[in-house]
């Protein structure tokens, strides 16, 4: 992937909706080229799909919190079907240190996320321990791969 597949990247992150044709225009190339290099990328796995940015407090989501699970470890494949399952949970990470997983989730308010800690997550299989770390406000939501790869092209020696 060279600079331009990198400044492509960057565009449509920005705006998944441009055209072929504003895209060619912002990046100084025809459509054709431009269309070659995205299917390839799409090809290649670099982009995975095209989506709509929804904002979780305008859908009346106001709590969001991350909850570290610890998990007896033999229930972790039932343990991530469920979250997969689960609507309310954003994201989920394995991750290493005090718990086994995070979760990302989000509400509408205080009562409901405590029902779905108590009721749902809790209750999931292998579940051991809950820590929960509730959100007060966001510092930054969105982070562009495309800028983070270029910044790490810097960085690498020649």
């Amino acid at each position: 992937m060279d600079q331009i597949d990198l400044d492509i990247l960057a565009s449509l992150e920005t705006d998944a909706r441009l055209s072929f044709a504003e895209l060619a225009e912002r990046h100084a190339m025809s459509k054709t080229p431009v269309w070659k290099r995205v299917k390839a990328m799409e090809e290649a796995g670099a982009i995975l799909g095209y989506s709509a940015l929804l904002d979780a407090a305008a859908l009346g989501f106001g709590v969001e919190a991350f909850v570290h699970v610890t998990l007896a470890p033999e229930a972790a494949d039932r343990f991530e079907a469920a979250v997969v399952a689960h609507p309310g949970i954003r994201r989920c990470h394995a991750t290493t240190g005090a718990g086994d997983y995070l979760l990302h989730i989000i509400c509408r308010d205080i009562a409901m996320m405590d029902r779905m800690l108590r009721r749902e997550i809790a209750h999931m299989p292998g579940v051991v321990r809950t820590d929960t770390i509730v959100s007060t406000r966001t510092v930054k939501s969105r982070h562009s791969l495309a800028g983070a790869a270029k910044a790490a092209n810097r960085q690498t020696p020649a």
